[in-house]
């Protein structure tokens, strides 16, 4: 497949007569379905004939494409993995998990804290809910883990990766 292929469909999607005609195939609806269109579907392979001469949407097509133009998949690291398992548009889904995992997640997290400088119990929590809602938990496994020090209510960060 080339970039050919790819302009052929586009463009079939893109006129109103060949669109309609696709839609009603793939919803299996009445529609615009002159052989002029049915033709346009076929040769740019969006529509093909059954053994019965019945049409069909061959939505398949859209796959074909995008494995043949698709950018290969990135590898990911094993943090990585673990870090696109629990955080969802930047939040964690859950706190309870393997604590091989909880400690991959507690680095990430705790990188929004910076060395050295003190914080507030009410600074942690607030910078803490941004990740999860049981801000509590959160603070706890951190210093569980060694990642965070307190003393009386102002804490500090203690451990984890630091960014250079």
């Amino acid at each position: 497949m080339n970039d050919h292929d790819l302009r052929r469909v586009l463009g079939l999607l893109a006129q109103d007569d060949t669109l309609r005609a696709f839609a009603a195939l793939a919803l299996g609806l009445p529609g615009d379905l002159s052989p002029k269109v049915l033709h346009k579907l076929a040769t740019g392979g969006l529509a093909a004939r059954d053994d019965d001469g019945k049409w069909r949407a061959t939505p398949e097509r859209f796959r074909e494409l995008l494995r043949a133009h698709a950018e290969p998949a990135e590898e990911l690291g094993a943090e990585e993995r673990v870090l696109r398992a629990f955080l969802v548009d930047g939040r964690l889904t859950t706190t309870t998990m393997r604590r091989d995992k909880r400690l991959v997640v507690l680095r990430h997290i705790v990188r929004v804290f910076e060395p050295g400088a003190r914080y507030p119990e009410k600074d942690v929590n607030v910078a803490l809910r941004a990740f999860h809602d049981d801000y509590a938990a959160l603070r706890r496994y951190l210093v569980d883990e060694g990642l965070l020090s307190r003393e009386g209510n102002v804490y500090w960060r203690s451990g984890g990766p630091v960014d250079v």
